[in-house]
């Protein structure tokens, strides 16, 4: 039988907000409920009535407290939350066959360093090896963060942490400048591919228009990102990917970048030596939730006054 009532958190100096399965059995038959806490009413039962949600599983994360007032913290925050799946990566349909990708000898030390520095930021450390638990960790830091650009931030300092800082310092400073910026963007681009296909699949340099008119191979074209197709979430791209790289390369390493990620087939065109365009031009940031989102299905059914049209964590 489906219990009437459900516990939930209340606190007046937090929100939680919380989707949580509860896996019952009744003449044979699993039902899911959701059962979801919005300050101190259940936002589902609120909108819905007796009736119950069907959602894909996923982890529970809790937001910090905050010295703000429950209310001004909802509101303030009602687009901000999305809780992405944690079902098991398949093949999506309809995009064809995966580029096969030969692991290299030093994938897994690569994986194994940026995981250690996702730990340090998220605090915890997934249950799930290799690159499931990197994706785990990826979807905590963009969920436990209080915006979106505390996440940028953090994606930032470890992308910082993988390189000795003098590297950083003797490149922006030697480097970059030669030749109008070309050869340290051309540097980079053969070092992604040598060094990043273990996190997005197959890629390839190849040549792209600068701003000055001319055209240089320092571009990047990943043939379907597996980053990108594993996470299933807009957010996690464009928050922990796309803004954090394009602001660290710029930064730290004197190269600017703009990413262009295409969530149609999962391709994503790395253009270095390209300055990225003001974030309210830039059409990334104002894409749908991807339709393999569980969550987008979810919000379609409680939350009628959201705008779909747009990813609430992009």
């Amino acid at each position: 039988m489906i219990p009437k009532k459900f516990g939930f958190l209340n606190s007046r100096r937090s929100v939680f907000n919380c989707i949580c399965i509860l896996k019952l059995q009744d003449k044979g038959k699993n039902i899911q409920v959701l059962a979801s806490d919005m300050k101190m009413k259940p936002l589902a039962l609120a909108l819905h009535g007796p009736q119950q949600t069907i959602v894909s599983s996923c982890p529970i994360y809790l937001l910090p407290p905050s010295p703000l007032n429950s209310k001004s913290l909802l509101q303030n925050r009602r687009f901000s939350r999305v809780f992405c799946s944690s079902v098991t990566s398949k093949t999506i349909e309809g995009k064809g066959p995966k580029p096969e990708y030969r692991p290299g000898i030093l994938d897994d030390f690569f994986l194994n360093s940026f995981r250690k520095k996702l730990v340090k930021e998220v605090g915890w450390d997934s249950e799930k090896p290799g690159y499931d638990g990197l994706i785990e960790l990826a979807r905590a830091l963009l969920m436990n963060s209080r915006s979106n650009s505390h996440t940028k931030d953090a994606a930032v300092r470890i992308l910082k942490s993988l390189f000795p800082p003098f590297l950083l310092e003797l490149y922006k400073i030697l480097i970059a400048p030669i030749d109008g910026g070309k050869v340290a963007a051309i540097m980079v681009a053969r070092v992604t591919v040598l060094t990043c296909q273990w996190l997005m699949g197959t890629c390839t340099v190849n040549s792209v228009d600068l701003s000055d008119g001319t055209s240089c191979n320092s571009g990047v074209f990943v043939e379907r990102c597996k980053y990108l197709e594993e996470s299933k979430c807009v957010g996690v791209c464009i928050n922990t990917c796309k803004l954090p790289t394009q602001s660290f390369f710029k930064h730290y390493m004197g190269v600017p970048l703009v990413m262009e990620p295409n969530f149609s087939d999962y391709s994503c065109q790395f253009k270095f030596g390209v300055h990225p365009p003001f974030l309210e031009n830039d059409d990334t940031l104002k894409e749908p939730c991807l339709d393999i989102c569980p969550n987008a299905n979810n919000r379609r059914d409680i939350q009628k006054n959201v705008d779909l049209m747009k990813c609430p964590k992009a």
